[in-house]
């Protein structure tokens, strides 16, 4: 039986409260402050003796179930921040950083980049980013955005994350991998932020639709499983993509997609960070995630492609 419009809204005003429960504590302690250290004291008891309780419970919970079942509740937000919290998740900070550089790994393709997980030790995870974002440097902000999110989604208890190069980096004018994040952290203004997109999962393979989110409008579509979010603009017409269809070029394998520019006609790999594949320029790409349980587009502040 399918949920109910009411019931969705529901379940969105319960993902919100909880994701605040942290900060509606701490006020609440603040609060009990007014009467005194004493107060104050009791208080902060009183929730580690509730904390303690339920982590108690959630334990003989984790005992009564199989481990399929263990897994399949750590893959829940709210369920996993708790057993993080009580040390209960099943996975070690390894090898959570691990899947989540896996779920954006195929964004960081769309980039033309990849990601090896180097080290993680003392609170401090060590990556090693290769490619190049293909000459746009607003990838590098949409990078950042995917790269560091999902790591710390996935190991809120990491200090740092430290970025090397690979060893071999092209240097034909294409944006290092070093530079990738790094090119980010110095210029704090250009940062940017998710936004929920739940619409995009209504997508079919090889559907492309155009979405309004914060103000950008942007092109979005499936190919197989996969999702690839666009910005709204052709840079060799300078006009809209809006009415663009997905072709798949004669000879190439099943997979391949290109965007064609109602206007100009040109083409752009849907792919592969949407580079043009009959001339020069390239679409502005946007990585798509899940995010909280919602697909979320990450959208750069003040950055154009």
């Amino acid at each position: 039986m399918e949920d109910r419009p009411e019931d969705q809204d529901d379940a969105v005003l319960d993902e919100t409260r909880w994701r605040t429960a942290g900060e509606r504590i701490e006020t609440l302690l603040d609060a009990s402050s007014s009467g005194g250290a004493v107060a104050r004291e009791r208080a902060e008891q009183l929730v580690r003796e509730v904390s303690e309780l339920y982590g108690a419970a959630l334990k003989r919970v984790l005992r009564l179930v199989d481990s399929e079942t263990v897994d399949r509740l750590a893959r829940d937000d709210l369920v996993a921040s708790l057993l993080l919290v009580h040390g209960m998740h099943p996975h070690d900070v390894h090898t959570r950083v691990e899947a989540a550089l896996e779920s954006v790994r195929p964004y960081l393709g769309s980039h033309g980049g990849d990601v090896k997980l180097i080290a993680v030790a003392d609170g401090v995870v060590q990556l090693e980013l290769a490619g190049s974002c293909r000459t746009c440097p607003s990838s590098s902000v949409t990078l950042e955005l995917a790269v560091e999110d999902a790591v710390r989604a996935a190991a809120p208890e990491i200090q740092s994350i430290e970025v090397v190069a690979a060893q071999q980096e092209s240097t034909s004018g294409l944006i290092s991998a070093d530079s990738l994040l790094s090119r980010v952290h110095s210029t704090s203004h250009q940062s940017g932020s998710w936004i929920a997109v739940p619409e995009l999962a209504e997508l079919r393979p090889g559907e492309v639709g155009g979405f309004a989110i914060a103000g950008l409008t942007i092109l979005a579509c499936r190919i197989g499983d996969d999702l690839f979010a666009y910005r709204d603009h052709c840079p060799v017409c300078d006009k809209s993509l809006a009415g663009a269809v997905l072709h798949r070029r004669m000879g190439h394998p099943v997979g391949d997609a290109v965007l064609r520019c109602p206007s100009c006609k040109a083409h752009f790999d849907a792919v592969h960070a949407g580079a043009r594949v009959d001339g020069d320029g390239h679409l502005e790409p946007l990585p798509v995630l899940v995010r909280s349980g919602e697909l979320s587009v990450a959208v750069p502040v003040g950055v154009s492609g």
